[in-house]
């Protein structure tokens, strides 16, 4: 059942159509003969058993007001653009709504969102003196010398912090976990996950035993710099796919990390022991990304239609 309409106050009121007295039409019985109301309703009548329609007197009213022929070409062509891609041109077959783009553009525009939002974000943390990049491996079956930390600037591109992590619960762990407290307070730390790397490398993994239960969402409240999985801290990795275009599927409007999903693409970044140069090798990469230097995806979806990229050369 539609919705209902109530009465209007102050009017008769016809439960039946065949109670409405000759000369009083609703707007649709008016249209359908070229007219329109020429004063307000005086009456109403109960159609659906639940809504009220009001009545107009036939004697007032008026005709229609004609479309010219330069009107009715411009609604045509309104009509007809309803159906056209504003971006590539593609007649379809059902109307394309609001912004009037087909599916291939939206996915394209999509993609071409998250690129250029990579490269604000690269552009904001390469202004940023506070802005550093952390790197750790903790693994439990890593080399002896390969458990350590690393905090490198990515303003101007500098070791910041480097040393062995210590086993877990060890005053080394201790110092560790302390001096990473005081050189990270106030700073926007951006790190790189764990998948990315050859052991673990997740933060909040300093800060508990190695174990293989999952790491629980949201800040540590004494340590909010070991944000798990860059759930609240930026991820070198996601700014990264986000500027390559990469995705696993045609019609996928996220961007991935190759690795991620088993891909053949090599990252662009230094994955190592040596997890200064691994930190000093991202840097060097969102330095790329800001300036516009670092290549893109060759199937990236921008890039292959010849229709240009985001929305607003779209809409010029």
């Amino acid at each position: 059942m539609p919705r209902s309409i109530p009465p209007l106050p102050g009017l008769t009121r016809y439960t039946d159509w065949a109670l409405v007295p000759d000369g009083l039409q609703t707007k649709t019985q008016l249209d359908r003969q070229g007219l329109k109301p020429g004063s307000g309703p005086v009456g109403q009548v109960l159609y659906h058993g639940n809504s009220y329609a009001p009545l107009y007197e036939v004697t007032t009213a008026v005709p229609k007001r004609r479309v010219s022929p330069a009107q009715r070409a411009v609604l045509d062509r309104a009509r007809e653009l309803q159906y056209r891609c504003r971006r590539c041109g593609t007649e379809e077959t059902e109307p394309l709504g609001r912004g009037r783009f087909c599916d291939p553009c939206r996915y394209a525009m999509t993609l071409w969102d998250q690129h250029h939002q990579a490269q604000f974000l690269a552009r904001e943390l390469v202004a940023d003196p506070a802005a550093v990049l952390l790197v750790v491996d903790v693994a439990p079956d890593s080399l002896p010398g390969a458990q350590g930390v690393a905090v490198v600037s990515v303003h101007d591109r500098q070791v910041l912090y480097a040393a062995p992590a210590g086993e877990y619960g060890s005053p080394e762990r201790g110092v560790v976990v302390d001096r990473l407290d005081s050189l990270l307070a106030d700073r926007l730390v951006v790190e790189e996950p764990d998948f990315m790397g050859p052991s673990r490398r997740f933060p909040q993994a300093l800060l508990r035993l190695p174990t293989p239960e999952p790491v629980r969402p949201g800040r540590d409240p004494l340590h909010p710099w070991a944000a798990p999985h860059s759930q609240e801290n930026p991820s070198l990795s996601r700014i990264w796919a986000g500027w390559f275009g990469w995705t696993e599927r045609p019609s996928y409007t996220v961007a991935c990390v190759p690795w991620e999903w088993g891909g053949d693409i090599p990252v662009p970044w230094s994955r190592s022991l040596d997890l200064a140069a691994d930190g000093l090798s991202m840097a060097a990469l969102l330095h790329r990304i800001a300036d516009g230097t670092e290549p893109v995806w060759e199937r990236a979806a921008w890039t292959l239609d010849e229709y240009g990229v985001g929305s607003s050369e779209a809409s010029a």
